[in-house]
């Protein structure tokens, strides 16, 4: 552990307003859009995760990772798919139409595709959207939640007026109601808290989707889709997905080597072995993607709010932004909004004054609570205990991460705090350190949140023994009561104020330490059509190839290795 240990003075000057302009264009993607006509028929594509999961079910609270939805979205429905602008429409392979159809109360009426079936041959129906409502949404703690958000707020799920109608009646109104129901699940392998919970455990019981599980290899940590012979929807242009587990080094160099088709170049180091790779192009985008330092107030010095506070005001988040900026094609923003990326309507900074750079405030707070500084430069209380952090961060962590847990840790070395790094498993990350709050400070992100009621089960005070998203366990009932307010309002406008009154006190909680949106960088094989960076949007798997000039290139750099061996 390394702490420096320095006088408490000096400020750091308000975030520089500039700063949060310097995302992409709103909306923007980049993907490499290419027609069907340009794309040959066949191939494989092989991507990265960063940890293998073990629980597959996206709804359960182990399983709701990149990974697993990565997965989902392969093999299982999504009712919407959403636009670069993060706008929803209707995925009519599932969903012929989807409309409110009554307001008291708020009534949704889906109309299924006829052609859409279950991998057992059963029709996706009316009993599947009731088995999803009641594992997440009746508050039944035998179900291990990830996310109760606008499930728990509907009356009723039944049949309307065919087998292929839905019809969903809501106690009270929910704004966001197509982020429901996606990834759908079939009532044949969640409706108990046994297939809930343990059902997808190593494995995927039923799909529906464009592509099917090939293969689950837990032993080289492995996972392969292949095209479904029973899709009804549009011929998938690939066909085979891997996914393969690997740490961001090990997927640096697996690209590099040609073993994997698309890596992420988000941060300086990896940017610079990327920008001029061979067979490579590099593509930038906007997304939902933020970083911060989360803050456990369930117990330690952090209960406290004003050490929260102080915590806050001690770190320098313009420093921590330069540094993950540093080498880049793209600007790194600070966020001051817990809920509205930079580049996405309704976005307003409320990070002042807490989220700006104090160290004296940082000094003073500190004081307040009792935390009094000693001659050794270390901060103890009257009965001799030291102000100590334990900062947990994975295995997994790219070099940046390792980087900003190395800064904020001499940051906080600067107020008397002392912070040890701890480094535990990848897959034990989540499940055995963050969903049971061990830790005090622990830097992660969040992504693809662009519905604004996702970022209830993170911002709201958990009930009962589950933390759901809320890591740290912050909250109180201001907070829970506008996050309610804006997600039960039709009117986008007032919505959105709601919004922003909440993010103005989740700032005021000490909630985390929100850093900055980062960057969407992502080196990808040339050729590679339709996959890369897609706003705030989703990827199109069915549409996600190869050009067929790219199939020409290899075929000729193919043949002009077979010529240069016979002339050696």
């Amino acid at each position: 552990m390394t702490t420096v240990l320095v006088g408490c003075s000096g400020s750091g000057a308000p975030p520089d307003a500039q700063r949060s302009t310097a995302a992409a264009q709103y909306g923007s993607q980049g993907i490499g859009a290419a027609s069907a006509g340009r794309l040959r028929d066949g191939g494989t594509l092989t991507l990265g995760i960063s940890a293998w999961p073990t629980q597959l079910n996206f709804h359960q609270v182990d399983g709701a990772t990149d990974g697993v939805d990565q997965l989902a979205q392969l093999v299982e429905p999504r009712l919407f798919w959403r636009d670069a602008r993060g706008v929803p429409h209707p995925d009519t392979d599932y969903l012929l139409s989807a409309k409110v159809t009554g307001t008291a109360p708020q009534t949704v009426v889906y109309r299924l595709n006829p052609k859409a079936r279950w991998s057992d041959g059963r029709p996706l129906g009316a009993a599947d959207f009731a088995a999803q409502w009641r594992a997440i949404g009746r508050g039944d703690d035998r179900y291990h939640v990830a996310d109760p958000t606008g499930y728990d707020q509907i009356a009723s799920v039944g049949e309307g007026t065919g087998a292929h109608e839905v019809k969903v009646v809501f106690r009270t109104p929910y704004t966001d109601w197509q982020r429901l129901f996606t990834p759908l699940y079939p009532a044949s392998a969640i409706s108990t808290p046994a297939q809930f919970n343990t059902g997808w455990i190593n494995q995927v019981p039923v799909t529906a989707g464009p592509f099917e599980v090939g293969s689950l290899d837990a032993t080289t940590e492995t996972a392969t889709v292949v095209r479904d012979p029973r899709w009804w929807g549009a011929r998938p242009r690939l066909d085979r997905i891997v996914l393969r587990t690997l740490l961001p080094p090990a997927a640096l160099q697996a690209y590099r080597n040609g073993e994997i088709d698309a890596v992420n170049a988000g941060n300086t180091e990896d940017y610079a072995q990327l920008k001029d790779a061979e067979d490579s192009e590099i593509r930038t985008g906007s997304a939902w993607d933020e970083v911060h330092v989360a803050l456990n107030g369930a117990g330690g010095p952090l209960a406290d709010i004003d050490v929260r506070h102080a915590v806050q005001r001690a770190v320098d988040r313009e420093a921590l932004a330069d540094v993950a900026a540093k080498g880049l094609p793209v600007g790194v923003p600070l966020l001051g909004n817990h809920i509205f990326m930079t580049n996405q309507p309704g976005y307003a900074d409320h990070s002042a004054p807490w989220g700006t750079y104090d160290l004296t405030e940082a000094c003073r707070l500190l004081d307040k609570a009792g935390w009094k500084r000693q001659g050794d430069g270390g901060t103890r209380t009257k009965d001799g205990r030291k102000l100590r952090l334990r900062f947990v961060v994975s295995t997994a962590t790219n070099r940046l991460g390792l980087d900003l847990s190395q800064l904020v840790q001499s940051m906080l070395g600067r107020a008397g705090i002392e912070v040890d790094i701890v480094k535990v498993p990848t897959n034990d990350y989540t499940a055995k350190y963050l969903n049971h709050g061990d830790f005090d400070l622990a830097i992660f992100r969040f992504t693809d949140l662009t519905y604004p009621s996702d970022v209830l089960s993170i911002y709201q005070r958990p009930s009962g023994r589950q933390s759901f998203l809320n890591y740290g366990r912050v909250g109180d009932a201001t907070v829970d009561k506008l996050l309610r307010q804006a997600a039960g309002t039709l009117d986008t406008r007032r919505a959105t104020a709601l919004y922003n009154r909440a993010d103005a006190e989740i700032w005021r909680l000490g909630h985390d330490i929100e850093l900055y949106q980062r960057p969407q960088v992502m080196a990808v094989r040339e050729g590679l059509a339709n996959y890369g960076i897609p706003g705030l949007g989703d990827i199109d798997w069915t549409k996600v190839g190869w050009t067929k000039s790219r199939a020409r290139t290899r075929t000729l750099t193919g043949a002009k290795s077979q010529e240069a061996e016979r002339t050696r």
